[in-house]
């Protein structure tokens, strides 16, 4: 039985792509090809933040570098109660829009506060927007800081209640 067009068209993009996997592992394997650090790796944040243990004010000062953080221009949208404090989505906006540059979360309950930071890109948008889910390890108060390009701290915050302790609780 003879092969039609169509079997030999995807045997012969298969064996090209096959050829061509395995010069890029060939490549790599000897040493002439070599991984490109992440972008990532070139921000800049202080790794020292997620580890303190402290109060807000202390989880402030060595996240944002200060304590002079404002209410308003920032809602946070959060569950009144967390069945699962290991799965708690949460979702901060901001009506500054573009004057964002980053997001920061922070958990008071929890042994270390400081819990996430989003860098937002230069878009064009009235409104800014992250949405992610957080470990809680007992009922506290979820905040928001919403940091501008201007060097300023706005922030709101909710009380969540939870049921089953997501940080070995």
């Amino acid at each position: 039985m003879r092969a039609t067009t169509n079997d030999q068209t995807g045997r012969r993009s298969f064996l090209k792509a096959m050829g061509v996997t395995g010069a890029v592992v060939a490549t790599a394997g000897a040493g002439l090809m070599k991984p490109v650090k992440s972008l990532a790796a070139k921000w800049s944040f202080p790794k020292e933040a997620f580890n303190v243990e402290g109060s807000m004010e202390e989880a402030f000062q060595a996240a944002l570098g200060t304590t002079n953080v404002k209410e308003g221009n920032v809602s946070l949208q959060t569950p009144t109660i967390a069945e699962n404090g290991a799965v708690v989505p949460i979702t901060a906006t901001s009506d500054m829009g573009n004057k964002v540059s980053t997001f920061h979360v922070f958990v008071e309950g929890n042994p270390a506060p400081y819990t996430a930071r989003f860098h937002l890109t230069d878009a064009t948008s009235d409104t800014a927007e992250v949405s992610t889910r957080i470990k809680m390890g007992e009922t506290s108060n979820v905040m928001a800081v919403a940091e501008t390009t201007d060097g300023e701290f706005y922030k709101a915050s909710n009380e969540v209640r939870v049921t089953i302790g997501g940080c070995g609780g």
